[in-house]
């Protein structure tokens, strides 16, 4: 099979307040976020994954979950739990395949799932 997409060009979602919202994003995951913001990710993995209509892994209410690639989640969930935004971690997400998680919620309730690959990934 030929690779005819090289990968994720953006991500568009509608917002109630979206100067506010790409904000937030600077502000606490320090992404370049908005209409004139180009964000250069770091190689590496990408999931692109349906998930089945009832699935419980993300609340029900969301069309999506999004999952963001980090360097150092000790570091990066203690900066946003300093800043007043509850993290939760579970050890259950967390394996030696995979890495470690942790999830938050931006400011109009879309789930984001932290990820650490596993060193070496």
């Amino acid at each position: 099979m030929s690779a005819d997409v090289t990968g994720i060009g953006g991500l568009f979602f509608r917002s109630r307040d979206p100067e506010a919202r790409a904000a937030w994003y600077r502000d606490h995951l320090g992404m370049a976020a908005g209409h004139d913001g180009l964000w250069q990710q770091d190689a590496g993995m990408t999931v692109f994954a349906p998930f089945p209509a009832d699935s419980d892994y993300f609340e029900s209410d969301q069309p999506f979950m999004l999952n963001l690639r980090v360097a150092d989640l000790d570091a990066l969930a203690a900066r946003l739990a300093a800043s007043g935004i509850p993290v939760e971690r579970r050890d259950e997400w967390n394996t030696a395949d995979y890495g470690t998680f942790a999830r938050i919620h931006d400011p109009e309730g879309l789930p984001i799932e932290l990820w650490q690959p596993p060193s070496g990934a």
